[in-house]
């Protein structure tokens, strides 16, 4: 089930991606037909543009800052604040500075 993370050893999941100039990072940890969960890291300035997910998306910020904007509502975050994007409303995420969030997507 789980994938790209050791097991049965103590980590941080921000520090399963690194940041990158100029790009958004990614590392699956779950893919399956119930639920997707990812790590992701923004370099400031950085977005994944307006989409919508088949699933329920909860996001975490696990270090930085980021702005999700969802069916029209605009939401910053900080480290350990989470936000909750419904199936099917579309949804956008940009670097207001370096931040890594983990993603995870029930279907």
């Amino acid at each position: 089930m789980y994938k790209n993370i050791d097991k049965q050893t103590s980590l941080r999941l921000k520090d399963l991606v690194n940041y990158q100039d100029g790009q958004v990072v990614s590392k699956t940890l779950v893919q399956n037909n119930s639920v997707s969960m990812t790590i992701f890291s923004f370099d400031k300035g950085e977005e994944i543009s307006t989409h919508a997910s088949g699933g329920d998306a909860m996001v975490t910020v696990l270090e930085g800052k980021g702005r999700f904007t969802v069916g029209g509502d605009v939401f910053s975050l900080e480290e350990g604040e989470t936000l909750v994007m419904p199936k099917d409303v579309p949804h956008a995420v940009y670097g207001e500075e370096r931040f890594k969030m983990q993603l995870v997507v029930s279907f």
